[in-house]
């Protein structure tokens, strides 16, 4: 019994840390949102009523867990959001800093909580301490704005009958009925009275369910929106009846009339999407009738089997057969892979807080624009996307997007305007980033380059070859190195990470008009469309991403050098040849440079062709890792099992590029 109840209570925890991150992130927005809708009291009103139940839901978690630390900051922070809900004063910058920093560090506390590796805590009490003298200005204010208010308008005094009866499965959800209780005595001076007929025997009692009821009169400066919200959480668990029993006969203070619309916005406010990992019952049953489908064509082939004679008609069935296999075998796949996948938004909205914060920082105005929040991308890759999105918001900032004056100057609005963009396109996901600021000084760029030796004195490059310096290891064109860009450790991080996950990253841009950013990822790491090759006796998988087209080598256009990798021109290009068979180690291979098939793939900005005997199949294969069962080697991405039944190694385009520049090789070890 003690097993199962802890394991309920770490479900429960688990739960709550997941509710408390999708609240944290809730705050954030409302807060920022507050600064642009200085003139509509409404929604102001609206969003502080937002964020105060965001943050009393996280108080009221974290006491029923016991986790102090963060049910004392998320009550400071409820105490000061509770003063501006009063209307006592309009949200300034000042106070929205202060709440922004109570959300980094409930972040932080949330996140050392849920890891409990023994660490120190984070320290809240500098930051109550903040958050309660503001509090404590608001409040007198308040109280100043009351006095002078008395002559017109007195506050309302209002007695109030309550029953609360919660189910006995309430405490099952991580409700704790006595801090409800608690709750109310906060809104004036209470009487209780406990029912106990609901309560079993001793031998039949089970500690996880409540058997009691209440019974509560309630006196005090309080209006039945303010009771609704303390059981706002539980009213669904819990049988919640409440009767006023005394007229009102005075009229509402200034700050009562403000509060109350806000309240009701509050109690009638319909559940948001939540941004954690949830399978909708709909994908679920998706996921259910295409098993049922491949049940049926199991039963179709299962009537072909036997020793019967193999006709015509027995042929066809078995055709249509498996034709229906292959079909419904790809609605399962996609089905699978739906359930692995979540909306971008949730990495997206991280970008909200990064431009405020971050135009502060530099003295920039700066309108971000999000859409497709909504289109899905599988688990995996959109964890690796996060810190390449970051990177390139910062640059923009930092880069692209102009001062006030300078645009100004410029003839430009004073508020630059960074907008990021995700769609499909074809069976890929495309993310852009482009903004409206001063674009890319091509011969800023390249001038820079042969300060430091990247190009010759008089080599002439293309303005798309320039546009690819900016992702070279240790290349900036900022004057001054600060904490935000300036030390050229970002755009390179920036393409080897996309390439990482099989993506593909693009830059155009208008000198004085601003730059676009294209990114073009995959949907999944673990089913990738692939080229197969094959190199001797052997079949190699080839990423198509990387595939930009193939030939047949002309010998007369080969050029070979002392030391070097041959050269073959490819139009008004010279592509360095690579062997596949020598750096794979196949001695069996037919391709020369005389004769034989070129793949051109491109990695890291740079081309390169593969010598292969043959071109086979393309198909989607299933990548299975090396790593799990092997260990790492160096120029393959993994594995895969061909249709009929061998084994496909898939090459890593930019291994293969380490390895023909005499990078170190395992493949001695694996062979």
């Amino acid at each position: 019994m003690t097993n199962r109840l802890a394991d309920i209570q770490q479900q429960l925890m688990g739960t709550f840390f997941e509710e408390a991150v999708e609240a944290l992130t809730q705050i954030e927005s409302g807060l920022l949102s507050l600064e642009k809708c200085q003139d509509d009291p409404s929604r102001i009103q609206e969003l502080i009523n937002d964020v105060f139940r965001a943050a009393h839901s996280i108080k009221g978690g974290a006491a029923t867990f016991g986790l102090s630390h963060i049910a004392e900051l998320a009550h400071s922070a409820e105490t000061l959001l509770d003063r501006l809900r009063s209307g006592s004063m309009k949200p300034n910058a000042q106070v929205t800093a202060l709440l922004l920093a109570a959300v980094d560090t409930l972040r932080a506390l949330v996140n050392w909580s849920s890891a409990g590796d023994g660490s120190a805590a984070p320290s809240i009490e500098p930051l109550c301490s903040d958050l309660d003298a503001a509090a404590q200005q608001l409040g007198a204010a308040a109280r100043d704005a009351s006095a002078a208010g008395k002559q017109s308008a007195e506050a309302k005094r209002a007695q109030y009958r309550i029953r609360f009866v919660p189910k006995p499965e309430m405490l099952m959800t991580g409700n704790d009925a006595v801090r409800l209780l608690r709750e109310l005595t906060l809104l004036g001076d209470t009487k209780l009275t406990v029912d106990s007929s609901r309560l079993p025997s001793m031998h039949a009692l089970e500690p996880t369910k409540c058997y009691l009821g209440w019974e509560i009169e309630l006196d005090g400066s309080v209006t039945r929106p303010q009771i609704d919200e303390v059981f706002a959480w539980v009213d669904d668990d819990a049988e919640i009846k409440v009767e006023e029993v005394a007229p009102v006969t005075q009229a509402l203070s200034a700050a009562d009339r403000l509060h109350e619309p806000a309240a009701r916005a509050a109690e009638g406010a319909s559940d948001r999407e939540s941004g954690s990992i949830r399978v909708s019952v709909s994908k679920l049953d998706m996921l259910m009738n295409m098993v049922g489908e491949l049940v049926i064509t199991q039963s179709i082939l299962g009537e072909l089997e036997g020793d019967g004679p193999v006709d015509v008609k027995r042929l066809a069935s078995l055709r249509d057969g498996l034709a229906l296999l292959a079909r419904n075998t790809r609605a399962l796949q996609e089905s699978v892979m739906s359930l692995r996948s979540m909306p971008i938004g949730t990495v997206l909205s991280r970008f909200p807080r990064l431009v405020h914060d971050l135009g502060n920082q530099l003295g920039k105005e700066v309108e971000l624009k999000l859409s497709g929040q909504t289109t899905e991308v599988d688990k995996t890759v959109l964890e690796k996307l996060g810190d390449p999105l970051t990177h390139l918001v910062r640059n923009s900032l930092d880069h692209g997007i102009e001062k006030p004056e300078v645009r100004r100057a410029r003839g430009k609005p004073d508020a630059g305007v960074l907008a990021i963009r995700a769609f499909h396109r074809g069976g890929d996901i495309v993310v852009e980033l482009e903004d409206d600021g001063g674009g890319l000084d091509l011969a800023k760029i390249l001038a820079r380059a042969r300060e430091r030796g990247l190009v010759g004195p008089d080599e002439m490059l293309s303005d798309e070859a320039i546009r690819d310096l900016i992702f070279a290891p240790g290349f900036s064109t900022a004057d001054v190195v600060s904490d935000v860009s300036g030390r050229g450790v970002g755009m390179d991080v920036v393409r080897r990470n996309i390439k990482a996950i099989g993506g593909q990253i693009q830059m155009s841009s208008v000198l004085g008009q601003g730059t676009r950013t294209t990114l073009r990822l995959p949907l999944t790491l673990a089913i990738i469309d692939g080229q197969l090759i094959g190199v001797g006796s052997f079949t190699y998988v080839v990423p198509l991403l990387s595939i930009l087209e193939s030939v047949e080598i002309q010998r007369a256009r080969v050029s070979h050098f002392e030391g070097k990798l041959p050269l073959y021109r490819l139009r008004d290009e010279l592509v360095p040849i690579v062997s596949l068979a020598s750096v794979l180690g196949v001695g069996s291979a037919r391709a020369t440079t005389d004769s034989g098939l070129l793949v051109v793939v491109e990695t890291e900005g740079e081309r390169m062709g593969l010598l292969v005997d043959e071109l086979l199949a393309q198909q989607q294969v299933v990548v299975k890792s090396l790593e799990t069962n092997y260990e790492h080697v160096e120029g393959l991405a993994g594995a895969t099992i061909l249709g009929d039944g061998s084994i496909g190694l898939i090459l890593d385009v930019q291994g293969i590029a380490r390895l023909a520049r005499g990078a170190r090789s395992s493949f001695g070890r694996a062979a």
